[in-house]
């Protein structure tokens, strides 16, 4: 016989959303049972952000080495212990890895049950065949996976994904990357530095979802860097010989066949709602994810989805988000609306890449009449003193000024991107940047100054002279 739970909320998927589901119902006091199949922090914690972000640490310490002699240090090329680089990465994920064990969310209060989740019925989740749960409401945030593009001899190459290529105790000495995504170009300048070649190879445009001029200074910077960026081409077929990996690719010349050490998949994501028996449970899914409505939940009204699984940005803070207004409607019946205009994203390339709201083109394509404000790394002291002068800053307003999105491609600009998400988030108006006292030197005065743009024809204004003529006559 199998044991019958009824807790108030099951969350299937302990990833970065279904933990903070549990965890704040269990915060209030709600019975909660979270069903995870494969290990605790899902994949941001043992293969996505966490582990990526270690080895792109590791990569700016080996590049530090290479720039030295710009600041009158002489260091040489860095000598990198590839082992020791893996380490750190373990060491990383280690640290973090209690506040996502499942001996803490024990604690917190939450019932944890390791196994797969299946829906028998619309409101009936089995594990295996030993338990049984009969909730109130469940959270389908089981997130995603590496997608696999169906080309000819993939299946029979030895090729990696972001879940394991960060086992790799060696540097490849050349890597091969399908995908110029953001994941992509992330490790392939960070795999650069660490001393492999690396080669990738995109069917369409690198970066496509982000602002071309923006995206032009990262690939500018990747060519610099050494890595060979070939879009515009399609993977006819992979193969092997002598102990390599072989892509034969295809462009309007023709084909030719690249050959490397590795290859590296990185060509989108999957989410991971195959085996939910989402059918016995009348909730309907399309092939990007499942169907919700605003507020998260799907065609069985019992039964939310979040993060990966819903089919929205594939971004950690997305499915934190989609996680509280679960949380807000679920236990408080509060109104919730579920929306895209505030988020932020950042690709962690050197120089970072980061956006919020509406770029040039969505903007003109919702029928805005808008401005574009501007203000480049090189006139900010901060930049400077950092010979860190690539890039500039994009932002988005109405013609009265209210922000509408911003983009930011340089040093920092993963961080530097959070105040124009407060910004959106409120509606506010560009004076409110234009009037806000920035420490100097630090990055964001770039912002500040982007915004003073906003008011500079006034500066010229026949009108606005004539004010100033006849207030200085009053004396």
């Amino acid at each position: 016989m199998a044991d019958i739970l009824a807790p108030d909320i099951c969350v299937i998927g302990a990833g970065s959303g279904g933990l903070s589901v549990a965890a704040a119902a269990a915060a209030f006091g709600v019975p909660v049972v979270l069903v995870e199949r494969g290990k605790m922090g899902g994949d941001c914690l043992n293969y996505g952000c966490v582990p990526s972000k270690s080895l792109l640490a590791a990569a700016r310490h080996a590049m530090t080495f290479a720039r030295a002699a710009e600041f009158g240090i002489a260091a040489g090329p860095a000598r990198v212990d590839f082992s020791k680089v893996r380490d750190h990465v373990r060491r990383v994920i280690a640290s973090i890895a209690p506040a996502d064990s499942a001996e803490r969310f024990t604690g917190l209060g939450v019932r944890v049950i390791a196994g797969a989740a299946r829906f028998t019925d619309a409101g009936t989740v089995a594990v295996g065949d030993a338990v049984s749960i009969k909730a109130r409401r469940f959270v389908i945030a089981t997130g995603s996976a590496p997608e696999i593009p169906p080309i000819p001899g993939l299946a029979e190459a030895p090729y990696l994904t972001n879940e394991t290529i960060f086992d790799l105790a060696e540097c490849p000495a050349h890597l091969l990357v399908i995908g110029a995504g953001p994941i992509g170009l992330e490790l392939a300048q960070a795999y650069r530095a660490l001393g492999a070649a690396v080669t990738v190879v995109e069917v369409a445009t690198p970066l496509s979802k982000d602002d071309p001029e923006c995206v032009a200074v990262v690939l500018d910077q990747l060519g610099r860097d050494g890595v060979a960026i070939r879009s515009g081409i399609t993977v006819a077929r992979v193969g092997q010989a002598s102990g390599k990996v072989q892509l034969v690719v295809r462009n309007a010349d023709g084909e030719e066949t690249l050959e490397g050490s590795h290859l590296l998949v990185a060509a989108g994501r999957t989410p991971n709602i195959a085996d939910l028996g989402l059918a016995a449970a009348g909730i309907r899914a399309e092939p990007h994810g499942i169907v919700v409505d605003k507020r998260l939940r799907t065609s069985n009204k019992r039964v939310y989805a979040i993060g990966d699984a819903a089919g929205g940005p594939h971004f950690t803070h997305v499915a934190n988000y989609h996680a509280g207004l679960v949380i807000r409607h679920a236990l408080f019946r509060l109104p919730v609306r579920a929306s895209d205009d505030a988020i932020p994203r950042v690709t962690f390339t050197e120089p970072e890449l980061a956006h919020v709201g509406l770029g040039e083109a969505e903007a003109r394509r919702r029928g805005f009449h808008f401005r574009v404000l501007r203000w480049p790394y090189h006139e900010n002291d901060r930049a400077q003193a950092e010979r860190a002068t690539q890039g500039h800053i994009k932002v988005i307003t109405t013609r009265r000024g209210r922000i509408l999105g911003a983009t930011i491609v340089g040093r920092n600009a993963g961080e530097l991107i959070a105040t124009w998400a407060l910004a959106i988030g409120q509606r506010l108006n560009i004076r409110a940047f234009a009037g806000t006292v920035v420490a100097y030197p630090t990055l964001a005065e770039i912002g500040k100054r982007a915004a003073i743009t906003q008011f500079a024809a006034g500066l010229t204004s026949p009108m606005v002279r004539r004010i100033i003529s006849w207030l200085r006559r009053l004396g």
